[in-house]
């Protein structure tokens, strides 16, 4: 090989991992074997990086690329070896929002495994995570409060609702901040994730199945969701791209009505659906305070995002739900 022609191969070589640092990263996970962390993690093998997952199992695997170390933030327990090997930390862990109905106790727990956890983690980073520059974390959109007559849809820059999950994003997301102040730090808020395997789709599709579409409440309060296969692409664009920093909307551009997204399963699946719907009233009764969030309204903008030129493979919900239903 001609000599001018290896210096130009080993000048593009160098140029490309100096424009794209995401190559060949070692990336940890919390939260790694839940549902959008999976799909995470499968994709990131996909592209030849080493994964290790943070979890209380510390488990083994037969998998090459793939490890777990031992995460206990309620005992404030973490594997600072693993620690020191990553470039870069996903942030998902946190308890089930929709696992039990939402008592004091219950509440504790959900802001115990985001707040106190998260804060425990930056202070684990910053001291045996000499290598890691970017972590990415996540938040909900149920920081933002409830649609209002004449309302332009929620951007970033919105304020906390003061009802509890507001407080509680709020609360996360502070205490995820410090870590600004030694890395590069993404923070995504999720909106209602759409995937087959769990979440609310699954829920919604059950009852297709036996000719009945459930309605909750109106029906009318817009649902501001994402294709699991896009938010997992979305976080790890946020790894990628050095541009990226600050809080994005992890939603997708169209926004349906709860009633519209029923409709479209029923659609996509066929057969005649009796419309059965599901009073507020009794929606309070069944699920308490978390009812408020099965029928709040809320129209979050995925503008940002799509501004820092992120591609959405399923933009629409119709995409989303033939994709769900055909795989």
């Amino acid at each position: 090989m001609p000599i001018f022609t290896v210096f130009q191969t080993l000048a593009l070589q160098l140029l490309f991992f100096k424009i794209n640092p995401f190559f060949m990263q070692t990336i940890g996970i919390t939260g790694g074997t839940g549902f959008v962390g999976s799909h995470i993690c499968k994709l990131l093998t996909a592209q030849g990086h080493q994964v290790i997952i943070f979890t209380r199992g510390g488990r083994k695997t037969a998998a090459a690329q793939v490890s777990y170390a031992h995460w206990d933030p309620a005992a404030e327990q973490c594997d600072t070896d693993a620690l020191s090997q990553l470039d870069t930390m996903v942030h998902l862990a946190g308890a089930n929002l929709a696992g039990a109905r939402w008592t004091e106790k219950r509440k504790k727990e959900i802001t115990d495994s985001r707040v106190a956890a998260t804060s425990f983690l930056v202070q684990q980073l910053k001291a045996h995570a000499p290598n890691c520059k970017t972590l990415v974390s996540a938040s909900a959109t149920g920081f933002y409060g409830p649609d209002q007559p004449g309302m332009i849809p929620f951007t970033e820059d919105a304020p906390a609702y003061p009802d509890f999950l507001g407080k509680l994003c709020k609360e996360w997301e502070a205490a995820v901040q410090p870590a600004a102040d030694f890395l590069r730090l993404v923070i995504i808020r999720f909106g209602i994730v759409l995937g087959k395997e769990s979440g609310a789709f699954s829920e919604f599709v059950k009852p297709m199945s036996f000719g009945i579409m459930p309605i909750l409440g109106s029906g009318k309060q817009m649902v501001s969701w994402i294709h699991v296969d896009d938010l997992a692409q979305l976080i790890i664009k946020a790894v990628q791209d050095v541009n990226m920093q600050g809080i994005y909307n992890g939603v997708a551009p169209e926004v349906v009505t709860h009633k519209a997204l029923m409709q479209t399963i029923a659609r996509a699946k066929g057969g005649i659906k009796i419309p059965a719907p599901a009073p507020a009233f009794v929606l309070k009764l069944m699920l308490g305070e978390m009812s408020v969030e099965v029928l709040k309204s809320a129209t979050v903008s995925a503008q940002k995002v799509l501004n820092s030129g992120f591609s959405y493979r399923f933009p629409t919900i119709d995409a989303a739900v033939k994709d769900l239903l055909q795989h």
